[in-house]
């Protein structure tokens, strides 16, 4: 796969279909590689007449890593935030949406339709608030406005998501050590009403570690996510074509953090998805085939009558 110079950093990221299409920017959640956006997903939406863009984030994958930056203390760091004591990240969410706008300088895009999921919908957020005239669409999927108050985590979920990993579990040899502890974590927040056969998961969890393995980096994202300033002021003055997304049975990022964004967002459009948790399960990437591809082209021509 190409990189791309952006921001600083070597961006890995791969591309679907014809270049003259209108271009989505699919940006990944929380430790998650670009890969986490599945390829037939990916040609899926190309099909229907886009160019699609995935890309690891920074820290992540095959982009630049920021180990000269350390890596945080998760007990101490969440002792602070029960104290209500804020918590100093090694970069920022902003940084984060940098990173994606200096991507679409380097492929020489003037505008997209950008997408994402968990952290990368927040990511997208800040996308569309920083450079509205950037963005022909926003979709923000399973995420948050990071507003004060809104429920968080399920114990289960918050356990799964901080929990450490067997010792000497990274270590050459223990791949299936790993792969059994996050099959166990992902089973906890995945999808009740669109199951993915395990051996799916299991494949898709070894292609990622094949692919690449940064947990400082996992652990830096968190700290970004963690002290990101609440982002409801930004959501309000949004004036984007914009589609929240969310699972009925999301226990990491819960369903009010959903209405909350739509709430939020002038004439946001507002799609709660039955069964559907924290994954992007075949059955969830169905109904999202099913909801972009109609918002990207309403979104386009609503775009070009205001032109």
């Amino acid at each position: 796969m190409p990189q791309a110079s952006a921001n600083g950093l070597q961006i890995e990221y791969e591309q679907f279909g014809d270049a003259g299409n209108p271009p989505v920017v699919l940006i990944m959640g929380l430790g998650m590689q670009l890969i986490g956006w599945p390829d037939e997903f990916c040609q899926s939406l190309a099909d229907t007449g886009f160019r699609v863009i995935r890309f690891d984030n920074r820290d992540i994958g095959l982009s630049s890593y920021l180990d000269e930056l350390g890596a945080p203390s998760l007990p101490w760091n969440l002792l602070k935030r029960r104290m209500g004591l804020a918590i100093r990240a090694p970069y920022s969410l902003d940084d984060m949406a940098t990173d994606t706008l200096a991507l679409m300088d380097a492929l020489g895009i003037d505008a997209v339709h950008v997408a994402g999921v968990s952290m990368g919908g927040m990511i997208a957020q800040l996308v569309a608030a920083r450079a509205p005239q950037r963005v022909l669409s926003l979709t923000s999927i399973m995420s948050t406005s990071g507003a004060a108050g809104l429920p968080g985590p399920t114990r289960a979920a918050l356990a799964a998501l901080v929990r450490r990993p067997p010792r000497d579990a990274y270590a050459p040899g223990n791949r299936d050590t790993l792969i059994a502890w996050m099959m166990r974590n992902f089973a906890v927040i995945q999808s009740p009403g669109f199951p993915t056969p395990a051996e799916m998961q299991r494949a898709r969890l070894q292609r990622s570690l094949s692919r690449a393995i940064h947990p400082a980096g996992v652990l830096r994202q968190l700290f970004a996510v963690a002290a990101a300033p609440d982002r409801s002021p930004l959501l309000a003055r949004l004036d984007v074509p914009s589609l929240i997304v969310h699972g009925s049975h999301d226990p990491l990022v819960r369903p009010a953090c959903g209405r909350d964004c739509a709430a939020k967002i002038p004439q946001a459009r507002l799609v709660e998805i039955d069964g559907m948790g924290h994954d992007m399960a075949p059955g969830v990437c169905a109904r999202l085939l099913e909801l972009l591809p109609a918002h990207f082209r309403t979104s386009t021509m609503a775009a070009c009558v205001t032109a």
